[in-house]
């Protein structure tokens, strides 16, 4: 297990002196990618066959959303791995360890100078400290879009505070698109998001906004390529 120690600042609240859900996320990618230094076979076998992991999907259940000073943990473990995905739980604990944001993604190997799939070996999988599989409710991380009932948003434009280290929109930012095409009164329990295309600095995003009875999925896409499906709960 890594672990990383945050506190609720003002810059991560909203307007009601709450964590924003887009920096919980941040959070949870910070420990995330800061786990890599204590798998150091991992981290030599990424940086000798020029890999990297990139999000492929993640879910999240909010259990509570915790207030402007709160002092929060941010834990990650990987439970399985396979030769080119590796599948982890983050969840974000308040000062008395009950779990605020409970979290499973599954994360892609791949090689940095061609974008595709690439195998990690045996030996750095055996090397893996793999934990038990934590208990929350877990979801396909295929999102399926309905048939009808879409609506088009306004196209938004990929600016240069949107893209990360490595040169596409980090995955954070996809959310935060999307959440602003959600009623002001919606409050979000549960999020899934299905990553495909990485968008990357002056790409134009179209949104399609699926609307439910209790859930939203919003589509971002550039033309016929969905970069990301993000379903709201």
């Amino acid at each position: 297990m890594f672990s990383l120690d945050f506190k609720v600042t003002t810059s991560s609240c909203d307007c009601e002196g709450r964590l924003k859900l887009v920096s919980a996320l941040q959070m949870m990618q910070d420990c995330s990618e800061m786990w890599i230094d204590t798998e150091p076979t991992v981290q030599q076998f990424f940086a000798r066959e020029n890999m990297t992991q990139l999000l492929a999907a993640r879910q999240v259940e909010v259990m509570r959303v915790p207030c402007f000073k709160e002092q929060l943990t941010v834990t990650t473990t990987v439970y399985e791995v396979k030769p080119m995905f590796g599948f982890r739980n983050t969840f974000i604990y308040d000062a008395q360890h009950r779990p605020c944001y409970r979290t499973w993604s599954m994360g892609a190997f791949v090689d940095k100078a061609t974008g595709h799939l690439k195998r990690i070996d045996d030996e750095v999988i055996r090397s893996l400290n793999i934990e038990p599989k934590l208990d929350m409710n877990y979801r396909d991380r295929r999102i399926i879009l309905p048939k009808q009932g879409s609506q088009q948003g306004q196209p938004i434009a990929v600016m240069r505070a949107d893209i990360d280290y490595n040169r596409h929109v980090n995955n954070a930012n996809y959310i935060r698109m999307a959440m602003e095409l959600l009623p002001d009164d919606f409050v979000v329990h549960n999020l899934r998001v299905e990553y495909r295309v990485p968008a990357k600095l002056g790409d134009v995003l179209l949104p399609t906004i699926y609307p439910g009875d209790n859930t939203i999925i919003v589509s971002l896409a550039i033309g016929a390529d969905v970069c990301a499906i993000i379903e709201f709960a």
